[in-house]
This record gives structure tokens, sequence and C-alpha cells, in this order.
């Protein structure tokens, strides 16, 4: 692998270094995977630029999964893209090629004035550009394969993107999130990610112990970029998982329980931060974490609804 093969690209959605998409570039040609919301389609042509390639040479946008932060902008992007086709799980595939339910959902929550601002209108993909990528799915880029697993958890329509030349994976959300603003000599710091509807613990332990099987070099996280030390990350996740699927179920009844579930979620995290070596104190940490662990909180309160 050299430099080149693999770009970071800073999509620029909430702040800098939190939420990424990739560009993987063989014998000239291009594979996005990820593409962020509408705002970051010309961060995306930018990093085509910077890789010596043109819209034209681009022939896969792969989707980890249909959140908006990963794919908002995808109807916007393929619209550049000429030769290229969208890679999606198969639950996501109907989102991308009339995204009106996703956007009626996401509006019913945040209203219609934050989602333009925040994302921007969805457009859709026409259906013959879309490929379902079920679990196995194999993505040629100009012979380099890239395999596409079935790894539910944070979301039924999240896949990840193993780099068989590299051994590396796009993890989209399944592999937690990771900031550049914890690391420090002990490496970098991780937490898992709940979604609000979707979130299930069991099937999130068993994607990650299939991943750790193909015991990759490095991980590529949209939230935010590569990791190593797989090993120990993924033991991590493991432990943080069991401890907030405790945390939900010892808020269960709690007339407040969205607050208490913020307010143990704040204290694990800050917990497992010293240990690691965070030595910003808890408010700084809560200010980086904010929107996660709402998202986390909101993620356990369905889950416990649901079971």
């Amino acid at each position: 692998m050299t430099a080149q093969d693999i770009h970071t690209i800073d999509t620029g959605f909430v702040r800098p270094r939190f939420d990424a998409a990739y560009l993987v570039v063989e014998n000239g040609r291009g594979a996005f995977v990820d593409c962020g919301t509408n705002h970051a389609v010309p961060r995306m042509l930018a990093a085509l630029d910077d890789a010596g390639l043109a819209a034209p040479d681009v022939d896969w946008l792969i989707l980890t999964h249909v959140h908006l932060d990963h794919a908002g902008g995808a109807g916007e992007l393929m619209a550049r893209l000429p030769n290229a086709r969208l890679v999606v799980h198969p639950r996501g595939a109907r989102h991308m090629i009339d995204p009106s339910q996703l956007w009626a959902g996401a509006s019913a929550v945040y209203g219609e004035r934050v989602m333009e601002s925040t994302y921007g209108r969805l457009r859709p993909v026409p259906a013959e550009r879309v490929v379902e990528a079920a679990d196995g799915h194999v993505v040629d880029l100009a012979g380099r394969a890239l395999h596409c697993l079935d790894t539910p958890g944070h979301a039924r329509h999240h896949l990840t993107v193993h780099d068989v030349r590299t051994n590396a994976c796009f993890t989209g959300d399944v592999f937690g999130l990771s900031y550049r603003d914890f690391d420090n000599a002990n490496g970098p710091f991780i937490l898992p990610t709940t979604s609000p509807v979707q979130f299930d613990p069991e099937a999130l332990h068993a994607s990650l112990r299939r991943l750790l099987a193909l015991e990759p070099a490095a991980m590529y996280l949209t939230h935010y970029g590569r990791v190593e030390d797989i090993a120990r990350l993924a033991a991590d996740l493991h432990a943080q998982i069991d401890a907030m699927v405790a945390i939900a179920r010892a808020t269960h009844g709690n007339p407040d329980r969205h607050a208490a579930l913020v307010q143990a979620l704040t204290d694990l995290y800050a917990r497992r931060a010293v240990a690691h070596g965070w030595q910003q104190g808890r408010e700084a940490l809560a200010a980086l974490l904010s929107m996660d662990i709402e998202l986390n909180a909101q993620g356990l309160e369905v889950w416990m609804d649901r079971a």
C-alpha cells in the first residue's frame, strides 16, 4: 500500500475531523466510500483533483449505510460522476432511489429548515445506477477486490467494506467512534455508537467478532479516520457495549430516564477516557461527545422499549 492509495476526506460536517469519507484509487480508477452531506460534494470533487483523477474516473460510490451524515449527499455526488454506480446494502437501496421517507422521518424530528441547512435537499439516485450489495458482494475496482460484509448492530442496513489488498476495513459506524482529539501515547480512544432506531447489542457484538476474525491491519472509521491496534479497540468496544446495556437496564422505570442515561453514559466515557490518559477534564470531554452521548442515549431508549 502506498500513501496515495487511500485518501481521507473531511466532509466538513459539524466540526473538523468529525465526519470522514474515503477515496480508494487503483490504476487510475476511483471508488468513494461514503460521501457526507450535499455540502460535502465540493470537498469530494476536490479530493479527486488532489489524487490526479477526474469525475469520469470514478467507478463506484459505496455507502456503509444510509444515515444522512454518511449518505445524504449521494444523489448530488452521483449526478457529478457520470460513470459511477452506487453500492448500498439491500435494505438501504430503496432510500437512495426514493429518499422521501428518509427526508420525512428526519424532518419530523428536526424540521424542514434545519434539514435544508444541515443536509441540503436529498436527490434521488436513478435505480439503474444502484447496486444492492448482499453479504459477500465483491466490488471490482480496476482489479482490486472490495468485499462488502453485512455488519448489523448499529443499523440493519449497514455494511463494512473489506479492502483485501491492504487488509483494511471501512467500517462506517459499526466499529465505533474514535476522534483524534483523544489520541495520546496510549493510542486512540474509542466508544460504540448506537442509532436512535436500530441498535442491537448482540448483533453489534457479532459484527465486531466477524471483523476481528479478518485480523485487519487498520480500520477506517467515518468518525474519524484510520486507527490501528485493532484487538485492543475491539475489546474496548465489547466492554462498553455491555456497560451501556447495563446502564440502560438500570434506568428502566426511571421517570427521567433520558437524563439519567445521559449522565451515566457521560460518567462511563469520562472514567474510561481518564484511564486512557485524558487530562483535559470532564467538561471538555462532554463538549466533544455531546452529540454522540445524546444519540447513544436515544438509541438505548428505543432498544429498551423495543425489547
